[in-house]
């Protein structure tokens, strides 16, 4: 039988972009963050009767005015957004080499978004409870205090046994984290508790010392994974615990500008078709065909009105 999943939320941090141009000129102002990039892209990809709702905490500051602002002309719902009194958003600065690989340098260690799930009296999920897919990352983790993940865990068993389904995304950043191993230890617990995986094969081996995709695949399996997709960049993603037969053709993209969220906008792309009930092939061309959109532009977000694919 078909399940149509309409409401869905994306957890996590935005933050403050600056995109650092060749030129030497002025950067570039945007709003960005992981499981936000993946909540525009599945926003602009679904029709409207689907629900897709920011989870986070921003605060009471114009910037973070300016910043909901553009979720809202997304089309994406910032009901559950809570504004913080004291703190303010999370900012960082993209550089980009010739190749389009980039490097960060991060101000957030104090941002409104480290308060979710802590403030008020303590962890409150119930809101969450209400969506059929529950979009999350490692990055979310990090900036989540120990009570407040061990907290999330716990509501996380109870909502996929009231039905719910969670997403999960690897996305694995070494600065974010105390140690290797506390990364570690906290997204195998993840993969454990997750309905649809979606890791990248380089998180994966820096993570866990994987020697290539199918050792992460048959790690994976063996921590819980059943169903998802690994993405692997320009070599097109590999099914997990479905058969794809015969397997789309995934395009190459001539020139990279910026691979800046091309893992989150694969994970919305693939969430559209999923969302819909369209299969596990139509996903997986679909995540791939937005990425390679994605990496031939400047910065994490392409405007609206040049969107296409």
């Amino acid at each position: 039988m078909s399940k149509i999943r309409r409401r869905i939320a994306c957890v996590g941090e935005a933050m403050i972009e600056l995109s650092m141009g060749a030129d030497g000129g002025p950067p570039r102002v945007g709003y960005a963050g992981d499981t936000l990039n993946t909540a525009i892209y599945l926003r602009r990809g679904l029709p409207e009767d689907y629900d897709v709702e920011f989870v986070s905490v921003v605060g009471q500051d114009p910037l973070s005015d300016r910043m909901l602002d553009f979720f809202e002309s997304e089309g994406v719902g910032t009901s559950h957004v809570r504004r913080h009194p004291e703190r303010i958003a999370g900012l960082y600065a993209i550089t980009t080499d010739t190749a389009g690989e980039r490097s960060f340098t991060y101000w957030r260690d104090s941002s409104a978004a480290r308060t979710l799930f802590a403030d008020d009296g303590g962890a409150d999920f119930a809101a969450l409870s209400q969506f059929d897919i529950v979009y999350y990352s490692a990055i979310t983790l990090a900036i989540l205090s120990d009570e407040a993940r061990a907290a999330f865990f716990d509501w996380v068993d109870t909502y996929r046994a009231a039905g719910g389904e969670i997403a999960f995304d690897s996305n694995y950043r070494p600065r974010l984290w105390d140690s290797q191993a506390a990364a570690r230890a906290a997204v195998e617990i993840a993969w454990s508790k997750c309905d649809i995986a979606f890791p990248s094969v380089d998180d994966e081996i820096e993570l866990f010392a994987d020697s290539d995709a199918e050792a992460v695949l048959a790690r994976l399996e063996g921590q819980g994974v059943r169903f998802g997709a690994l993405k692997r960049g320009g070599d097109g993603p590999l099914p997990i615990g479905a058969a794809v037969n015969p397997m789309p053709e995934f395009r190459q993209v001539a020139r990279v500008v910026d691979t800046t969220a091309a893992g989150d906008s694969f994970v919305g792309g693939f969430l559209v078709e999923y969302a819909q009930d369209h299969g596990v092939g139509p996903a997986l061309l679909s995540g791939h065909q937005y990425a390679a959109r994605v990496i031939t532009h400047p910065g994490a977000i392409v405007p609206s009105a040049t969107w296409n694919l």
